[in-house]
């Protein structure tokens, strides 16, 4: 019964302990990191201060770039100070908070590219009632709810998991406290929760891609009927970004959270956290950066690029 508890100290066994060169995947993970925060802090400061960028598209876009940034710090400056340190060890009460964040962050996400899509629906398929059915009070709103949703998946689920009873060795194999990780050292059984999970899982990812798939289906057909070619491949470019991010993003929750166990093995789900949680943090700002007319002016406009080509 010593074994048995419910409130210890947790190891986080993280994917550096499986890397023949721990140090080395360390400064690459710090790089990322120091890219990703300054990627997303970039283009948040851009659209605040650009003008022309005070659209409900980048006002969205934003935000994803404010949920990327927290969403990336909640796992990796714990994880790179344990490898520093030497010290895999993570409280309860730490995991408990860890564990929160990531879902209150990771659910409003979903529901935050879901808002996106809608805007993109309106501003395609009805542009000249765009700036009534999109206005500031809406976007607010909208943002509110994702906040409010993603928060809901956070309360249910952080409770519920870290109250059950856990014993053996307390090892994470994860580099952070993962739902289906933390459940796996329990003692008790947790096959009911684990199926009430998977409903909840599956109600936080239904209800976004129906309001994606939907609003993509409009649009296509919207595009299909425009008469101007260039009208429709700026449509289309607008709208590939964000799928790209859907895909990404999606395809990874989809994995963790609702294929069986037989699919799933600690290593494999190291590898897809690291690309959802680290990765796309990175990516996000890339690829609404790279592809988008607007903000690529405005990057040249801050550093003074299209002055330099108008002097010459």
């Amino acid at each position: 019964m010593s074994n048995y508890t419910g409130q210890s100290d947790f190891t986080l066994v993280g994917f550096f302990s499986q890397s023949k060169h721990p140090a080395l995947l360390a400064v690459v993970t710090l790089l990322v990191f120091l890219m990703a925060l300054s990627g997303n802090a970039l283009l948040i400061l851009l659209i605040h201060f650009d003008t022309r960028l005070h659209t409900p598209m980048y006002f969205f876009i934003s935000q994803l770039s404010l949920m990327d940034m927290m969403y990336i710090s909640v796992t990796v400056p714990k994880m790179l100070m344990d490898q520093v340190l030497g010290s895999h060890k993570i409280s309860a009460a730490a995991c408990g908070i860890q564990m929160f964040l990531y879902l209150t962050l990771g659910g409003s996400e979903y529901f935050l590219l879901a808002a996106m899509s809608y805007d993109r629906y309106v501003a395609i398929c009805h542009p000249l009632r765009y700036p009534v059915l999109m206005n500031r009070r809406v976007c607010l709103l909208l943002m509110s709810v994702c906040w409010f949703l993603g928060s809901l998946d956070g309360f249910m689920l952080t409770p519920v998991t870290m109250t059950f009873p856990f014993c053996g060795s307390h090892e994470i194999h994860h580099f952070f406290c993962e739902v289906p990780a933390v459940t796996k050292l329990s003692c008790s059984d947790t096959q009911l929760y684990e199926t009430l999970m998977y409903l909840c899982c599956v109600l936080m990812l239904l209800i976004p891609v129906t309001v994606i798939s939907s609003s993509y289906s409009c649009i296509l057909l919207t595009v299909h009927r425009m008469n101007s070619a260039e009208g429709r491949k700026k449509a289309l470019v607008t709208c590939s970004s964000h799928m790209t991010v859907v895909i990404l993003f999606y395809g990874a929750a989809v994995y963790t959270y609702m294929l069986p166990a037989s699919f799933h093995t600690p290593e494999k789900d190291m590898v897809v956290s690291v690309f959802y949680t680290i990765l796309t943090p990175l990516l996000n700002p890339l690829i609404y950066s790279l592809r988008n007319k607007n903000v690529t002016e405005a990057l040249k406009k801050l550093f003074g690029v299209e002055h330099s080509f108008k002097k010459q």
